[in-house]
């Protein structure tokens, strides 16, 4: 079987390196690795396949960077091409970028058949631009990978048949348990943004007493309003412990358009430093005391590693990582109290979801080898 693997950005990654690293050398499926480019940079994609040692796509598209019609008629464009040349058996893609559905439209009208790994995730909300993803990839994919009971359920509702639903495990585990100990032995110094000081760990910030931030949701950055009191809550917590946050482009391209850096430099234990690749965040959140996040991929992280992880939404995808994971649901007035909670020692623990186990990717092959 000829499988074309597609990935586009940051989230799909981790994902994809230990999928590609069962497959190698595998005696009937031959794995192709089409990167569409919707990251294209050296801190949101390069650095991430040289230390998850992905190999080098065999095909990148480099659509870039555009508004999501413009990216998902390029990127739709530039993979019927693949196809129309590889002439694939099956496509496997994954999570809920832009790169996920518009490849999944091409395969499914060419008759290709459509693998979705990490399908049956809802929001419900279909503001979130991954939504929307999510439910056009999966009402036009074939075989359906899960990574939890409620995402089978979701599929259930949606009139998807069981024999096309395997629940799995979660890959972005995988690469957690493969590279934690490498992880730890990475060096923690960063250089603050906008500034020429560096801050380093075990000296500007102790192990487990500091948290970890990553914002880039539309509704929490892309409002001046909502941004500002954001940062003014951000510095609050940072007098009673360090805030490091590795802030996404899209953060700090509003931080400056809003005028809000001088307001975040007059907060001392706030550190906002450059994105990072995958070992040192690793690294900076397995140490950490607790998450204070909009972002998706860390709910999973801190709850495999049993962190208290704080979600400014009203939704998550990933709801197992509040019914058993270390994930809470919070409002943007509730961030006070609850990171208060934690320093009093009362943060949220949990368990490890069904299948969390390292070992996803071999079961996904075992899969693949049946279609």
């Amino acid at each position: 079987m000829k499988l074309i693997i597609v990935a586009g950005a940051r989230p799909n990654f981790m994902k994809i390196a230990p999928l590609m690293h069962a497959l190698k050398g595998h005696k009937t499926i031959q794995a192709v690795l089409v990167h569409t480019g919707q990251h294209y940079d050296v801190k949101m994609s390069g650095q991430f396949f040289e230390e998850l040692n992905i190999p080098t796509p065999d095909i990148n598209l480099e659509v870039g960077s555009a508004s999501h019609a413009v990216q998902t008629a390029r990127i739709m464009e530039g993979f019927e091409k693949v196809c129309i040349d590889a002439k694939p058996d099956a496509v496997l893609v994954v999570g809920d970028v832009n790169s996920t559905a518009a490849c999944t439209l091409v395969a499914s009208k060419m008759g290709i058949k459509t693998i979705h790994y990490e399908a049956g995730l809802r929001s419900n909300d279909r503001t979130m631009p991954e939504e929307i993803n999510r439910l056009v990839t999966d009402a036009i994919s074939d075989v359906f990978i899960t990574t939890s009971v409620d995402a089978d359920e979701n599929l259930l509702k949606e009139n998807i048949s069981t024999e096309k639903i395997f629940m799995l495990g979660n890959l972005m585990i995988d690469s957690l348990v493969a590279n934690l100990a490498k992880a730890e032995s990475t060096e923690m110094k960063f250089k603050l943004l906008n500034k020429e000081k560096t801050i380093e760990f075990g000296t500007d910030f102790m192990p487990q007493q500091y948290g970890v931030m990553t914002f880039h949701r539309p509704g929490n950055v892309d409002d001046k309003e909502s941004l500002t009191k954001l940062v003014h809550l951000w510095g609050e917590i940072s007098e009673k412990v360090p805030l490091v946050f590795p802030v996404h482009p899209r953060t700090y391209k509003n931080i400056q358009l809003f005028g809000l850096q001088e307001l975040i430099d007059s907060y001392h234990q706030l550190y906002f430093i450059e994105p990072l690749g995958y070992m040192q965040f690793i690294h900076l959140v397995s140490r950490s005391m607790f998450a204070l996040t909009d972002s998706g991929g860390i709910q999973e992280e801190t709850t495999y590693l049993n962190i208290p992880c704080l979600t400014v939404r009203p939704n998550t995808e990933r709801p197992v990582t509040v019914w058993e994971g270390s994930n809470t649901l919070i409002k943007l007035d509730e961030i006070a109290a609850e990171v208060q909670r934690i320093l009093d020692g009362n943060g949220k623990t949990g368990t490890t979801p069904r299948y969390w186990d390292g070992d996803t990717a071999v079961r996904i092959v075992k899969v693949l080898e049946s279609l």
